[in-house]
């Protein structure tokens, strides 16, 4: 049981597979200049989660607290704060990648990286989406400038990433068309997309053409794959930011354009997805939720990479 000067977080001293986790009692720290200690009451997991968990990425060796996603409500506020109070419910993503450390009962945020839980969802709802409807909302609306009536794939249409893009997309009022296993066909269309493609047996450069934007969340091939299904001067996003020199080689040979990127926390991103939220055009789909202490239980579900929606950690 944590005390009013520590907290409870998940954290881990190696990398390695779920059973590296372990919940600890670290210090509470106060909010400084333009920060805001936030109560967590719920923390989406994202795929990023389990490969830093593994590999580090971005931030190197343990010992760490992973956690981008955050929903909760304000504690306190440092100097400078004027958008929040205590006790107000918000909801926002960390700065990517370096802001991480949401799984655990408090954590500091910077004031523009959250923004005023929309009311219509509950804390559960509003942690799982931040992290991937920025991720869509950068990738399609800011960097791909998706207009009304434009053709756009999503890879991996029944993911995290995938089933928020698809209604990010349609909100557009593009005509959407998603790749997923056939299972998850009748989810996706539930979701508006216009067309689906079992990629287990369907190759999409033979059942796709014309396209104006695709979004790509797997990498490797399928993001060179992807050229070939545009429209002249159509745009590939990638939201795998290395990968082959080759697509940007052959992007400029086929006369489309490529494009990778990380997604950035934003208040004005975050500002368009509450308001998507508040006109019910966006919800997420929750596949599964976890006491904080059982972290490394979502993250073996995570690692299979089978599930439709979003994994969330619930924080008491």
């Amino acid at each position: 049981m944590s005390t009013v000067n520590t907290m409870r977080a998940i954290s881990q001293d190696t990398l390695g597979g779920p059973e590296v986790l372990k919940e600890i009692e670290v210090e509470r720290l106060a909010p400084r200049p333009n920060q805001v200690l936030v109560r967590v009451r719920a923390a989406g997991l994202n795929p990023t989660d389990w490969k830093h968990r593994a590999n580090g990425g971005f931030l190197g060796e343990p010992p760490f607290v992973l956690g981008w996603d955050v929903s909760g409500v304000v504690e306190a506020v440092g100097i400078g704060v004027a958008t929040f109070k205590p006790g107000d419910e918000v909801f926002g993503m960390l700065p990517y990648p370096f802001g991480h450390g949401s799984h655990a009962e408090y954590v500091l945020a910077p004031v523009r990286g959250l923004t005023h839980k929309p009311a219509s969802i509950d804390h559960v709802q509003a942690a799982a989406l931040p992290l991937v409807s920025l991720t869509a909302w950068q990738a399609l609306v800011e960097n791909a400038e998706l207009r009304p009536g434009q053709r756009v794939l999503i890879h991996a249409a029944a993911g995290g990433v995938g089933h928020v893009a698809v209604q990010i997309a349609k909100a557009r009022g593009a005509y959407v068309i998603g790749t997923a296993s056939a299972g998850k066909h009748a989810f996706l269309r539930e979701l508006g997309a216009d067309e689906v493609i079992d990629y287990r047996e369907t190759d999409f450069t033979e059942a796709v053409k014309d396209v104006d934007v695709v979004l790509d969340t797997l990498g490797g091939d399928t993001s060179v794959d992807s050229l070939r299904v545009l429209r002249p001067g159509g745009i590939v996003v990638s939201i795998l930011p290395v990968g082959s020199d080759e697509f940007g080689t052959a992007a400029e040979r086929l006369g489309v354009r490529a494009l990778r990127m990380l997604v950035d926390a934003d208040r004005a991103g975050m500002n368009a997805i509450a308001d998507l939220v508040e006109k019910g055009e966006l919800r997420p789909t929750i596949a599964g939720t976890f006491p904080l202490a059982d972290a490394a239980e979502a993250h073996r579900l995570g690692d299979t990479g089978r599930t439709a929606g979003k994994l969330v950690l619930v924080v008491d």
